[in-house]
């Protein structure tokens, strides 16, 4: 089992364990477009605490990834994936958090 598959295995198990309803092969995909951003302890995770990082996930990720427009309704999505994981879970998987937001705004086929 490579190192990807694992790290994959593991936030399908965390997916499974928080409720949300995401396909195995689409948190792969979003997986791997994350690249070697998910070895490092720090980038693997969001923090719904940090205000900074969620303007950094609004901008690169909503904006330029997915090609959103900077509504309130990009706010209110966050806000919604950040309930969604659970505000006293402190692994907010980086994978889970965009997979989730992908679908929020029905973007998984940039996955495809």
């Amino acid at each position: 089992m490579s190192k990807l598959d694992e790290k994959v295995a593991q936030y399908t198990e965390a997916a499974k364990t928080l409720g949300l309803n995401l396909d195995e092969s689409f948190i792969a995909s979003v997986t791997k477009g994350l690249g070697p951003s998910i070895y490092n302890k720090d980038a693997e995770t969001v923090s719904c605490s940090d205000s900074s990082e969620l303007e950094t996930v609004k901008k690169n990720f909503l904006q330029k990834k997915l090609g959103l427009n900077d509504t309130p309704a990009l706010d209110a999505a966050i806000k919604k994936v950040c309930e969604a994981m659970g505000n006293s879970n402190r692994n907010k998987y980086r994978a889970l958090f965009y997979a989730l937001l992908a679908k929020e705004f029905g973007k998984e086929d940039i996955y495809a």
